[in-house]
């Protein structure tokens, strides 16, 4: 693993890799705004519009700024925001039974993962782990 982390291509490509679904959701929303609207109302967030264009300034706008590693913090806490909502909207198991709640269940701890990755990239890269334990 070391070795790997040594190539000057793995943490771009690792950035990215971290944030292609909302590269492609705010893509896909950015093409077909009405669903995107529809889908913001689905979850009982309204105004559909205003969350929906909310929604793909974020996924947009806080990806580049993990990909590009420019503003770390903003981009990643966005998106972790963002994943936050979706995850207590979108995956409420607490009010399912069945393999619906199994699902959402599962829906709901890996946006949990996503948001601990977005805090570990934004210490990445504050270079904060660097000056650890220097006096």
């Amino acid at each position: 693993m070391a070795a790997l982390l040594a190539r000057s291509w793995v943490l771009p490509l690792a950035r990215l890799a971290l944030v292609s679904a909302y590269l492609i959701g705010g893509v896909d929303k950015l093409a077909h705004f009405h669903d995107a609207i529809l889908e913001q109302e689905h979850f009982g967030l309204h105004p559909g519009a205003l969350w929906a264009t909310l929604a793909i300034v974020v996924e947009l706008g806080g990806s580049f700024c993990v990909v590009f590693n420019r503003l770390v913090w903003l981009g990643a806490g966005g998106l972790s925001a963002l994943t936050a909502v979706a995850m207590l909207v979108a995956n409420n198991f607490w009010s399912l039974t069945g393999n619906a709640r199994f699902s959402a269940l599962n829906g709901f701890f890996e946006h949990l993962g996503l948001i601990a990755a977005f805090i570990a990239v934004t210490y990445l890269a504050s270079g904060a782990h660097r000056s650890r334990g220097k006096a």
